[in-house]
């Protein structure tokens, strides 16, 4: 299902989105990083519970293009925790 390569995990195939969400009890901000316009995975900064977590969407993520994410989310994502 994903592209297997050497270097840059994540290429044209994936798109990455920041993303705000104030609803079902969350209050925070996060990415969305989708293959092929399918949800993959979501990093979420959860300002209601000082917490960050990754939900995975599909099953078998490669480790690279988990890791390379994680890297996306702590650039683009700011770590303090908003009142």
């Amino acid at each position: 299902m994903f592209p297997q390569g050497v270097g840059l995990a994540l290429n044209n195939d994936y798109n990455v989105t920041i993303a705000s969400d104030v609803s079902g009890g969350r209050d925070g901000i996060g990415i969305e990083v989708y293959f092929k316009n399918k949800l993959l995975l979501e990093i979420f900064r959860d300002d209601s519970k000082k917490s960050r977590e990754i939900t995975l969407f599909e099953k078998d993520i490669p480790l690279e293009i988990v890791e390379e994410c994680i890297e996306i989310f702590k650039q683009e994502i700011p770590s303090e925790y908003q009142d």
